[in-house]
């Protein structure tokens, strides 16, 4: 049966503004890739990420590139051999296991043996900013289980003691996205560990990360922009101890399965995390997270409105995914 192909770009507006290391942002510019057999549609969203050499452009390029291969009967099995790993395949991927699970009459759990799914606790994330702001930010979540906080600059012990401050019920996490440094990082790893943060996020810049099989890790680090799919996991053993799984990065849900199971086995903890999109986006991250230790899956409470329907929050604790949403 031939598959059709149709491509959207869509932008959703920030609440706000939405501040990490690198820069700010006020929308979430994704793209959404439909499948239909004519009877039955799937659905996938992506979110092409500068970082990684990605443009709304070049990825609707590369999905479009597939377009004869999908018409003739691709499947997500074949993907690897078409495509590179990266948001172009992680939305062709879930899209395929959105139109496979409407198909069939079974949700994408039943078909991966998940016998029962359930609620998660997801962070909730402070922007990068000034001490002042990044506090007040951690003083209003408060009430939440875990707060994900964004470093990488100048003085940033001094932002970790105030957020810890702020914030004394909760469980932190750091992300500095490669924003530290050979010279800065024991600092603010023993300031980290004084104010009892759980987990460090990417604290040196990928490539430029030996030091951390020398140093201690009085809290754990976890690799995100170091760690992308599999092939990837032995070149991380010594330096950290988690890793991020992200679809986009991996290429979809397909390959983040198989990268967690080897991540385990490797003795790896896993945190399932999300570029800023919707719920579709994150839709599938929740079936991946299920066993997960971390859970950063906030990307909807981030924009002024979420796709609708969308995930069902309620504070920190976001639902499995309706069929309608996806899967």
């Amino acid at each position: 049966m031939t598959i059709k192909l149709e491509l959207k770009v869509e932008r959703w507006p920030i609440a706000g503004t939405f501040t990490i290391s690198r820069g700010s942002k006020t929308e979430a510019a994704i793209v959404l890739c439909t499948l239909s057999d004519g009877t039955f549609t799937g659905r996938g969203e992506c979110v092409p990420y500068a970082r990684y050499g990605e443009s709304l452009d070049s990825v609707c390029a590369e999905v479009e590139g597939l377009r004869e291969a999908l018409a003739n009967g691709a499947t997500r099995d074949d993907l690897p051999t078409l495509i590179g790993a990266g948001a172009a395949r992680n939305a062709v991927d879930c899209a395929l296991w959105d139109l496979e699970a409407k198909r069939s009459g079974k949700t994408v759990a039943d078909i991966l043996g998940l016998s029962s799914l359930h609620d998660l606790t997801t962070a909730v994330t402070v922007s990068f900013g000034s001490v002042p702001t990044m506090a007040a930010a951690a003083r209003d979540f408060a009430d939440r289980p875990l707060i994900k906080v964004k470093v990488g600059g100048e003085d940033d012990a001094d932002r970790i003691r105030a957020v810890a401050d702020a914030a004394p019920s909760s469980r932190i996490i750091l992300d500095a996205n490669e924003g530290w440094s050979d010279e800065n990082i024991v600092e603010n790893m023993l300031a980290a560990a004084k104010a009892g943060i759980v987990l460090i996020e990417q604290p040196l810049p990928a490539g430029n990360d030996a030091i951390l099989t020398t140093i201690p890790h009085p809290v754990p680090i976890c690799a995100d922009e170091s760690a992308h799919g599999t092939d990837d996991l032995h070149t991380l053993l010594g330096r950290y101890d988690s890793i991020n799984i992200k679809l986009d990065k991996t290429g979809g849900l397909t390959e983040a399965l198989r990268m967690q199971k080897r991540a385990r086995e490797l003795g790896f903890g896993i945190m399932v995390g999300c570029m800023v999109g919707t719920s579709l986006a994150m839709a599938p991250a929740v079936l991946l997270a299920q066993d997960a230790d971390f859970v950063d899956l906030d990307g909807p409470l981030i924009l002024r409105e979420d796709r609708k329907p969308g995930l069902n929050f309620q504070g920190s604790r976001v639902s499995p995914p309706l069929p309608q949403l996806w899967g």
